[in-house]
């Protein structure tokens, strides 16, 4: 078998992804599958067969330890929460950093440190609170790469805390706290309060003073913030905290205690924790697809899940020296957390004619998530007995727990009460946006996303012709059953934007029943989901007994800001309608601007010049202050722009390409230390961004002109961004990469057209 055989010979995107993310320098598909696998024929079977799958680090890193690499097989991990001091705080940077560098994901609850206004006993006088820090622990994730990209962060605070209300709206000013998503470690007892209107106290009792900071909140008004913010920007994401930790195998362990979640929140872990991922693919389970007789195969599927369990148990064992810090290596060696999971359950229902989110469809998950569950914790009991229990493993207080007392057979009871269990944790449910898209298939629990994706191309006549792609298991029911048009397909193949959201909690609730960590939850909505709605979504989610999710609505504030990219522009631009290679020639009849920009290295002064009749950017010049930096780069890249302007490039795609350099590291220190310098991480998105501005201030002035001529009441108008004003929809949030819309689902904003993956 080759990669071709394995993924399809027409699947260009999965070939991509494979070759791009998960091979090493060239391997055959074949040396792949036997590096990641452990040379385990059974491991092997599977993910020839595309049951299961390790997760994204061990299919790119397993194995690769012996040729000196730095790297980690976790995918994540949740750092030690920071104490109430300037140097545990700073620790805490310096430890994200170096995990980063392995290229793990991180975690870290801030709530631990004092509330804005605490007395503190150094030249402040008064902290500058916890919400301050964030700042910070952004900006070490922004500046530490992950060959070619950037490392997650997940940032928590109990919602009791003080500073919660500033912690609520941080992300609503969209430049701040931008490498890393938030969320609130939501209470009983807060829910409590805020579904019968009553009053909260948050609390925080400094323990170097003594000083304690308590007000009361109306709790309602606390949750109808947190569905503002969610509804309109998608963040922060709700935490179900008691759940989380009464709901575990460890529920009642007490020298035992969750420190945090993992980027994407499926993950809850102790300090130093880290989660080792793989999921198994349901839509491969199902026998005789498409048909009236279709069933799911529970005898392979437990099979299965026994030998990923034991998989994934190795993987732990290599992978023990190759966590970056001493601290992970402890923690990981004494409770021993696995994530096992699924994916394609949106295809397994559609080939079993089951509509998602019915009680068909419910009652089906919980079949398949019980047998899951036992099966997992037989197989650890199992490993147990061979190999010795995880360290702090007390049998009567595991049996004991509600969770394993809802999600075993007799004969597993008597294997944990016989010889305990080898893992503390055992089942999560990650986003697989990655995993997914490579093989064709829905991830994690969600639906199918759409049912198609348009694509453009360019015909021979120079206009553009849009045709539709279909999602892998739409084209397969199609062609089947000689389908030509998806209008006439069946009801069940609903996707996550015309799902009713009671539905998708409901099958989100049923899961959770059979996971003892979490699920990675981001529910997609309409644009015309309204506040409200938000309101129910999250009570609906904590009464089901959810453990977390957050919300994305079509059209949000946030979408804005996921790609700099403009897919079209019918502003008119100098040199519109040249022949390749002509450039517009201009005088000095121009409307000229400038501003003074401040950068990592000083001042630097940009002037544009403009079309008089059409506002088009025609010349740039850049120069300099005393302590701008190289002049001769200036020079250069204002000749690049000015050229590219005359020559008929229109200033959202010159700011684009400006908008895609990256992150100077001096750019970064200046900001997050004297906090002076302009919109931007480098000079040229500082000059993009300029360009723009002044852009938007000849068009507004040129607007007016006309307004007067035509006999209307000049008004004044504020230069804006040019989407602010422009309904921002799902089809205009675009890839970075090759451009093609982006979809989000599962926490993840992935494109469908080239791979590129990004988790929020």
């Amino acid at each position: 078998m080759d990669e071709k055989e394995w993924l399809g010979a027409h699947n260009q995107l999965g070939l991509d992804i494979w070759k791009n993310k998960y091979c090493n320098n060239g391997e055959t598909f074949e040396h792949w599958v036997d590096r990641v696998s452990g040379h385990d024929q059974a491991v092997a079977d599977l993910i020839k067969q595309q049951k299961f799958l390790f997760g994204g680090r061990i299919l790119a890193n397993r194995g690769l330890e012996y040729e000196g690499k730095k790297i980690t097989l976790s995918n994540c991990y949740v750092m030690t929460p920071p104490q109430d001091n300037i140097e545990s705080i700073f620790d805490r940077a310096g430890k994200l950093a170096r995990t980063y560098s392995y290229g793990g994901g991180c975690g870290i609850d801030i709530s631990g440190l004092s509330p804005k206004g605490a007395h503190i006993n150094n030249a402040a006088k008064e902290t500058s609170g916890s919400v301050s820090f964030m700042t910070l622990y952004s900006l070490v994730t922004e500046l530490i790469g992950q060959n070619g990209r950037r490392g997650a962060l997940m940032i928590s605070l109990d919602c009791s805390h003080p500073d919660i209300i500033d912690f609520i709206k941080i992300k609503t000013d969209l430049s701040k706290v931008t490498k890393a998503n938030i969320s609130i470690r939501v209470s009983d007892a807060f829910m409590e309060a805020a579904k019968h209107k009553k009053q909260f106290c948050l609390h925080y009792t400094r323990e170097e003073t003594g000083q304690v900071i308590e007000s009361m909140v109306e709790a309602a008004d606390v949750f109808r913030l947190i569905a503002e913010t969610n509804w309109d920007y998608a963040e922060p994401g709700a935490l179900f905290w008691d759940h989380i930790c009464q709901w575990s195998l460890l529920a009642n362990t007490k020298e035992f205690q969750f420190a945090g979640v993992n980027p994407c929140a499926e993950e809850p872990l102790p300090a130093g924790g880290s989660c080792l991922l793989g999921s198994m693919n349901l839509a491969n389970f199902v026998n005789e697809s498409f048909t009236a007789h279709a069933s799911f195969d529970f005898d392979e599927f437990k099979r299965s899940v026994a030998v990923a369990v034991q998989a994934m148990n190795n993987v732990l064992d290599e992978g023990l020296p190759l966590h970056p810090l001493q601290e992970q290596r402890d923690s990981v060696r004494q409770w021993r957390q696995i994530g096992l999971g699924i994916m394609g359950l949106g295809d397994m229902l559609i080939k079993m004619g089951i509509t998602y989110g019915s009680d068909e469809a419910v009652n089906l998950c919980h079949e398949v998530g019980f047998a899951m569950a036992d099966t997992a914790i037989a197989s650890s009991a199992l490993l147990a007995k061979e190999k010795g229990p995880f360290d702090n493993c007390h049998i009567d207080e595991i049996v004991t727990t509600p969770y394993f007392k809802a999600n075993t057979t007799e004969e597993t009871v008597k294997l944990v009460q016989q010889y305990g269990l080898r893992n503390s944790q055992l089942l999560t449910i990650a986003p697989t946006g990655t995993l997914a898209t490579m093989l064709g298939i829905s991830g994690g629990i969600e639906p199918i996303y759409a049912n198609f994706y348009e694509r453009k191309t360019e015909s021979l006549h120079g206009t553009d012709v849009y045709y539709k792609v279909y999602t892998p298991i739409v084209e397969k029911y199609m062609k089947q059953h000689g389908i030509k048009d998806d209008a006439n397909l069946p009801d069940y193949f609903v996707t996550a934007l015309t799902l009713e959201y009671t539905h998708r909690i409901s099958m989100q609730a049923a899961w959770q029943q059979h996971i003892d960590a979490s699920i990675s939850s981001t529910v997609n909505v309409p644009n015309n989901f309204t506040v409200e709605d938000t309101e129910r979504l999250y009570m609906l989610a904590w009464e089901k007994g959810c453990k977390g999710l957050t919300l994305f609505r079509d059209g949000c504030k946030r979408a804005g800001i996921l790609t700099t990219h403009v897919k079209e522009s019918t502003v008119p631009v100098a040199g519109s309608g040249l022949e390749r290679g002509e450039i517009v020639s201009i005088d000095d009849n121009v409307i000229g601007k400038k501003r003074k920009l401040v950068t990592g290295c000083g001042s630097l002064h940009c002037i544009a010049c403009f079309d008089p009749e059409t506002g088009a950017l025609l010349e740039t010049y850049l120069s300099k202050g005393s302590t701008g930096g190289c002049n001769n780069f200036m020079i250069g890249l204002s000749r690049m722009i000015s050229i590219s302007a005359r020559a008929g490039i229109d200033i959202y795609t010159i700011v684009d390409q400006l908008n895609s350099t990256g992150n100077c590291p001096s750019y970064s220190v200046r900001r997050a230390t004297r906090g002076d310098t302009s919109k931007g991480s480098c000079c040229p998105m500082a000059v993009g961004n300029a360009l723009l501005d002044m852009y938007n201030e000849v068009q507004a002035e040129l607007q007016q002109q006309l307004d007067i001529a035509n006999g209307k009441k000049p008004v004044r108008k504020t230069p804006a961004h040019p989407k602010a004003d422009k309904k921002v929809t799902a089809d205009s949030i675009f890839c970075p990469q090759c451009g093609e819309p982006l979809v989000f689902e599962g926490g993840c904003n992935t494109c469908k057209n080239c791979g590129w993956s990004k988790c929020n």
